[in-house]
């Protein structure tokens, strides 16, 4: 299926592993110019800036553009939404992925006003600050594609990740006030909500997710997997492509009548009607 992207330009955050890796794979193969930011790259995204050239493994007409940008500083998102508008002449495409938190196991009590503020600044500041930038190149473009990544936390508020759960909810609701305000001037914001995914976020050894709940459990990071999924209707992780496939439709023409929508991709997980 042509997903009507060809030579889009696109800003993808958070986008060296995970769920922002697998987003730019898929943008890139669609024929989009990706500006992908994060921190530092990695050997996946080096080999996709390499191959989005025209050289071998070139990605079907697309091409990538690592950005080292710290996107949790209040200059970052904005500096480099900035780089792509220099470097392409606009943004039709916002992905805000770059997110995350914490496993807390002392309770509500233990969070102080610093870590709910820095939870709250990542998840939630960061698309802020890059959609202030983003919007106004859309809109002299005639219109873009904002996708914001939360989670089903948003829905599912757990104890341990109590401040990452309202942070998710935050940027939910952003979402939905930001399509209601620039839908009229063609601009459609949408969200994905990702549950349990096969990501590093989960599944590095010793400091992913797993390894950390196991560790305080007393059980292996596979088992912990094992037992998590167990409660899936599909009885695994989702995958970062499986997540991405779905924001690159909300980011197409195809998706052009969704905006205001939150679409949960998490292996049945909430069983919602």
């Amino acid at each position: 299926m042509d997903f009507g992207l060809k030579d889009k330009i696109a800003v993808v955050t958070g986008a060296s592993k995970g769920i922002g890796l697998a987003v730019t794979q898929h943008l890139a193969a669609e024929g989009v110019r990706v500006v992908a930011g994060a921190r530092g790259s990695t050997p996946e995204l080096d080999a996709l800036v390499a191959g989005g050239g025209g050289g071998a493994g070139a990605v079907a007409g697309g091409s990538v553009t690592f950005v080292p940008v710290d996107l949790a500083t209040a200059a970052g998102p904005g500096s480099l939404v900035e780089r792509a508008i220099a470097l392409h002449g606009g943004v039709d495409i916002l992905v805000n992925n770059v997110g995350g938190g914490e496993l807390r196991f002392d309770g509500f009590l233990a969070i102080p006003d610093s870590e709910w503020l820095r939870v709250f600044d990542f998840n939630v500041m960061t698309a802020v600050r890059a959609c202030r930038v983003a919007i106004p190149s859309m809109l002299e473009r005639g219109g873009g594609a904002i996708v914001n990544i939360s989670s089903i936390n948003s829905m599912l508020p757990q104890s341990f990740v109590l401040d990452y759960s309202a942070a998710k909810a935050a940027l939910k609701n952003l979402g939905k006030g930001l399509s209601e305000e620039y839908g009229p001037q063609g601009i459609r914001v949408n969200t994905v909500s990702p549950g349990a995914t096969a990501t590093p976020l989960w599944l590095t050894p010793e400091t992913g997710a797993a390894a950390v709940f196991g560790a305080t459990v007393g059980k292996t990071a596979e088992e912990v997997v094992e037992l998590v999924s167990a409660g899936f209707a599909l009885g695994r992780f989702s995958e970062a492509d499986e997540i991405a496939a779905v924001v690159t439709l909300l980011c197409s023409p195809r998706g052009g009548a969704v905006t205001g929508a939150d679409y949960v991709v998490d292996a049945g997980t909430l069983k919602q009607a």
